[in-house]
C-alpha cells in the first residue's frame, strides 16, 4: 500500500470530524430554516456553533462567515457577485495572478467577456509575485483586486499581507483564496487585512462538499456582493439551498481543531520538510526545485526530477505514493501547468515536476521510507533513459 502525498488535493478527514458528522446525522434531524419546531430550532443552533468555530479560527465576527459548497463556489460568489456593483459604480477593472487556481481566474474571465478589462500579473521565477507590480495596475476604475494567499503547486506565499495593506486606505476591494493557507498560516490571516476570503473544508480535515466565503464589513457593512443563484434566503440571500448541517458541523469541528494545533503542526511539517529536502539532495538524483523555500508553505514541494516525464514517474511509483503534476482540478485533462508556465519554467522542467503535499498527521516512519523508495526509482529510471 502507498502513501498518500496530495494532501493539496484533498486532505484526508480528522476522526473527530467523522465523529461529529456522524452523530448529526443520526441525532439530529431537522433543516435549520424550519422555524415551526423545535427540530430546525436544533439544527439552526449546531450550524451557528460551527459558524461561530470558523470565525474564530479565522479572526472575523459570525455575521461575516457564509456557508457555500467548497473555495471553488466562494471564489466565483466573491467574483462575478461583484457585477452589479461594478456595472452601476463605474468600476471594471480586475487584477489578479496568471497563477490563481481556475475559479478565480474562469470567473475573472467571465467578467472579461462581459466588458470588464481583466489584466492577470506574472510571478518571478520563484512562484511569487511582486506587490509593488500588483499595486502599480491598480487605477481609479479598479473594482477588484484577487491574490490567492499560497499556491496550490507549489506552495509558495504571496505577499497579501502588503498587498491588503495598501489596498486598505482604498475603496479596492481586496479577495484573496485561503484555500491553502487556512488552518495553516493562522495568525498572518488573522492579521491580513481583506475585503473577501475563500476557503475549504476538505483542505484542513474537514468533509469534502463544504466550505466558506468570509465578507468583512467595512463602515459596518459588508461588500457590496450580489447572489449569483436564486431560490431561498439562506445565508442572507449571498447562498440559497438547504444548509448540509453535518457538513457545515464537520467544518466547524475541523476549524476548531486547526486554531487548537496549528502552531504544533507547523513545528512537526518544518522538519518533515526539511527532512525530506535532505533526502533529495543526498539521493543522487538531479532535480530542481519549484517555488521560494524562503517563502514557502511547510507543508508542500514542488520538484522538477529532470530527464524523467511526471506522467511517467507517477505511474512507476504509484505503489510507493500517490503523488501529482499540479491542480486536481485539471489532472484528468494533463495540460502544462498553468502556475509552471507563468513563472518562466522551461518545458522540460515543467513536464517533469511533480508536487509532494502532506499534513502534520501523517505517518513519518512510512513517509521516509516510501519516499526513500520514490528516489531509488527516480534513480533507476533516470538510468535508463
Amino acid at each position: 500500500m502507498s502513501i498518500y502525498l496530495d494532501y493539496n488535493a484533498s486532505a484526508p478527514i480528522a476522526p473527530e470530524v467523522l465523529e461529529c458528522m456522524i452523530d448529526v446525522y443520526k441525532n439530529h434531524t431537522g433543516n435549520a430554516d424550519s422555524r415551526t419546531h423545535d427540530y430546525g430550532e436544533d439544527v439552526r443552533g449546531l450550524v451557528e456553533a460551527a459558524r461561530g468555530q470558523a470565525a474564530n479560527l479565522f479572526g472575523v465576527k459570525k455575521d461575516e462567515v457564509f456557508f457555500t459548497s467548497g473555495a471553488t463556489e466562494s471564489n466565483n460568489i466573491a467574483i462575478l457577485g461583484l457585477k452589479d456593483y461594478g456595472l452601476k459604480s463605474g468600476r471594471r477593472h480586475i487584477v489578479t495572478t496568471a497563477i490563481e487556481h481556475k475559479a478565480v481566474l474562469g470567473a475573472a474571465r467571465h467578467l472579461e467577456s462581459e466588458g470588464f478589462t481583466l489584466e492577470e500579473v506574472n510571478p518571478g521565477q520563484d512562484g511569487r509575485v511582486s506587490a509593488a507590480d500588483i499595486l502599480s495596475r491598480v487605477r481609479k476604475d479598479t473594482l477588484l483586486v484577487s491574490v490567492m494567499h499560497v499556491n496550490n503547486e507549489t506552495g509558495a506565499i504571496q505577499p497579501v499581507d502588503e498587498i491588503g495593506a495598501a489596498l486598505s486606505a482604498t475603496d479596492v476591494l481586496f479577495h484573496t483564496d485561503a484555500t491553502q493557507s487556512a488552518g495553516k498560516l493562522v495568525p498572518e490571516i488573522r492579521n491580513l487585512h481583506f475585503n473577501l476570503l475563500s476557503f475549504s473544508g476538505h483542505k484542513i480535515h474537514g468533509p469534502q462538499g463544504v466550505g466558506g466565503l468570509i465578507l468583512r464589513k467595512k463602515r459596518y457593512r459588508l461588500p457590496p456582493v450580489s447572489p449569483i443563484m436564486f431560490g431561498g434566503t439562506q445565508e442572507h440571500g449571498i447562498r440559497p439551498g438547504t444548509l448540509p448541517a453535518a457538513l457545515i458541523a464537520g467544518l466547524g469541528r475541523a476549524c476548531e481543531i486547526a486554531g487548537e494545533k496549528y502552531a504544533s503542526n507547523q513545528r512537526r511539517n518544518a522538519g518533515i520538510k526539511s527532512r525530506l529536502l535532505d533526502l533529495i539532495a543526498s539521493s543522487g538524483v538531479t532535480y530542481e526545485l519549484n517555488g521560494s523555500l524562503e517563502h514557502g508553505v511547510p507543508t508542500t514541494l514542488n520538484a522538477s526530477f529532470l530527464d524523467i516525464s511526471s506522467e511517467a514517474l507517477m505511474l512507476a511509483t504509484k505503489q510507493y505514493c500517490g503523488i501529482s503534476n499540479g491542480s486536481a482540478c485539471t489532472s484528468s485533462n494533463y495540460q502544462h501547468s498553468h502556475v509552471l508556465s507563468a513563472m518562466g519554467l522551461s518545458s522540460e522542467r515543467i513536464e517533469s515536476a511533480v508536487r509532494i503535499s502532506w499534513d502534520a498527521d501523517i505517518d513519518t516512519d512510512e513517509l521516509f521510507a516510501e519516499f526513500a523508495n520514490l528516489l531509488d526509482r527516480i534513480r533507476r529510471l533516470s538510468v535508463s533513459n
